[in-house]
């Protein structure tokens, strides 16, 4: 089994030779820290998921959690890796000092998390699905529920959840049914039902804080009438320790194809007891501070799927240096000792595509983890205000292109063992499995398109794109040598006719039924993603050749020069592929929207 889990090479070149990561100590909230103590913390984070999370993963994927006598049951390495990374602070790391926290950046945070998704990103959801739970109630909780709720789950003694989906409304979050009543006790009543929520139902903290969506008694019909309520699976007593159950009840676990280790279950709330909520914030507002939670969460699922695509690259790889198979076309005599399958052209080829797009989409991660930081942190609120904008365009590309291509990635993994490949006695066909289901967590990919090209792109009079395609050219004009300068050169073409295609859809849009104008968003958003990848790869490509011009060991010279050869694939053979999505999309092909149901 592959030892690596997130290169640590590439991590600091991403990290600290692109990034510029270290800069981030200048602002006062991480001036305490230093490229030491991240890489300190790196060094935690990578034992743990090593030790903790890797050693079970297999084992939680073969025996999935059960309903046993009343609870849930599941392997115990699960509860056991959780409390390692709650009591090394990672569930707190990016708070507060006063709250635990360690102060650190998002950047940092993403890098660790990176660790525990590539090792287990079953267990992994535990925690990953507490903190997002934890940052709304930060944000938008009273004092009250902050005291009650917050600091058990930042120590990992609470976990959290987000209870969105009903059986008949699916993603359509205007149809859900889940009513909330007042009551004189400063409570409300929840009665309804919820399915595939993560993470509902186990026994590996002493409470779950369910973040559920529901609507009071009398509320507008549509999005506008959803309120967001704080339901746990125990109410608190006066000590704000978990006391009486409430009336939150599993009604069953649902059986995954990947993922297996995290529980997905159907909820019921109301049904055998009263069951008690909390108003979060405003009455009402729930779908904003829904989709707080949510943009972090797709975040988190990119960045993931860009993990477990890196992971089975690596043991691809390490597989093809190892399985010796076949001799090369021009050696014509059969008894010499075969050769690693490495050396044969093809296999180069699925390892070089699994690299271009996995460290492609890594790059585009961290990219937006430090838009993250910048629109906290940055000294100047006007270069806040433009990070906000700009994660917020970007948050579905983020989403969606690492999740496309990290399946992709897995299933050039399995090709390259062969035969091996998809038995269970090697890894990459779980990464696949569990990275299948990436393009649907958190809202599917085709969401994910209609959200770029009918809300994001437009927003702000399109104030965003353009601070996009100013970054973009920014990067375009640092091009050191000839090389790069040629694949800025292809960008910028591409950049140019994607501009007027966007104006022609706006155009569209504003002309035809939106039905019309978003049949294609999924066109669409495949054509920004290759175009973001590809800068990705263009800043990366001009720090390698950069660092190059200098002095460099002869490991470093290796690493750098597989890093010129990824991004010459990518503008070879993934940019110039964009040239029929562009085509579509001018020519507003209506092939899909004019088909009828009656012709299938």
């Amino acid at each position: 089994m592959a030892d690596t889990l997130l290169d640590r090479r590439d991590l600091a070149f991403q990290l600290y030779e692109v990034l510029d990561t270290e800069s981030l100590n200048e602002r006062e909230r991480f001036s305490d820290h230093s490229r030491e103590t991240f890489d300190a913390v790196f060094d935690t984070a990578e034992r743990i998921a090593r030790e903790q999370f890797a050693s079970h993963n297999s084992l939680a994927d073969r025996e999935e959690p059960r309903f046993e006598d009343g609870k849930v049951t599941m392997r115990p390495e699960v509860k056991a890796a959780v409390e390692a990374y709650a009591e090394a602070g990672f569930i707190a790391g990016r708070y507060d000092y006063d709250l635990g926290g360690m102060q650190l950046p998002e950047t940092v945070m993403t890098a660790c998390n990176g660790f525990f998704m590539a090792a287990n990103p079953s267990t992994a959801g535990y925690p990953f699905l507490t903190t997002a739970a934890a940052n709304v109630i930060r944000t938008f909780g009273s004092r009250e529920q902050q005291d009650w709720f917050l600091q058990p789950m930042l120590e990992g003694r609470f976990t959290g959840t987000m209870a969105l989906t009903e059986p008949q409304a699916g993603s359509s979050l205007a149809d859900l049914r889940t009513s909330a009543k007042p009551t004189d006790e400063g409570h409300y009543l929840i009665k309804g039902a919820k399915i595939y929520i993560s993470g509902g139902e186990h026994e590996l903290s002493d409470n779950i804080v369910n973040l559920v969506l529901a609507r009071i008694h009398g509320a507008p019909p549509g999005v506008k009438g959803i309120s967001m309520f704080i339901v746990p699976k125990y109410r608190l007593g006066a000590d704000g320790n978990p006391g009486e159950r409430n009336g939150v009840g599993l009604a069953g676990l649902i059986h995954k194809l990947g993922y297996r280790g995290t529980t997905s279950t159907a909820l019921s709330f109301g049904d055998d007891a009263d069951c008690h909520g909390y108003l979060v914030g405003e009455p009402h507002q729930g779908l904003k501070y829904m989709f707080q939670m949510m943009n972090e969460a797709r975040v988190g699922v990119g960045f993931g799927a860009a993990a477990i695509g890196y992971r089975g690259y690596q043991h691809s790889l390490e597989y093809a240096r190892d399985r010796r198979q076949g001799r090369p076309p021009s050696e014509k005599d059969p008894t010499t000792e075969p050769v690693p399958i490495i050396q044969h052209a093809d296999v180069r080829r699925m390892l070089l595509a699994q690299k271009s797009w996995m460290e492609g989409a890594l790059a585009l991660c961290f990219y937006g983890a430090r838009l993250m930081d910048d629109s906290h942190t940055h000294p100047d609120e006007a270069q806040r205000h433009q990070a906000r904008q700009l994660l917020d365009l970007l948050t579905p590309v983020i989403k969606a292109w690492p999740s496309e291509y990290g399946p992709k990635a897995n299933d050039l993994a399995i090709q390259v063992y062969g035969g091996a490949g998809y038995t269970r006695e090697y890894p990459v066909e779980q990464c696949w499995r569990d990275n299948r289901l990436n393009p649907i967590h958190e809202g599917t990919n085709g969401i994910q398109a209609m959200d770029l090209l009918g809300r994001k792109v437009w927003q702000g009079n399109g104030e965003a794109i353009q601070q996009l395609f100013g970054a973009i050219q920014a990067d375009l004009q640092e091009a050191p040598d000839e090389r790069c300068r040629q694949w800025a050169y292809s960008l910028s073409e591409t950049l140019q006719q994607a501009g007027k295609v966007t104006q022609s859809l706006g155009q569209a849009l504003a002309q035809e039924p939106p039905e019309k104008g978003l049949a294609n968003a999924s066109v669409y958003l495949r054509l920004f993603g290759h175009i973001c990848v590809a800068w990705m790869w263009l800043r990366q490509a001009n720090a390698a050749t950069q660092a190059l011009a200098g002095e460099v060991s002869s490991a470093d010279e290796a690493f750098y020069q597989g890093k010129l050869q990824a991004a010459q694939y990518f503008f070879h053979w993934e940019l110039p592929t964009v040239a029929q999505d562009l085509v579509l999309l001018q020519n507003r092909d209506d092939t899909c929207y004019a088909m009828r149901d009656e012709w299938f």
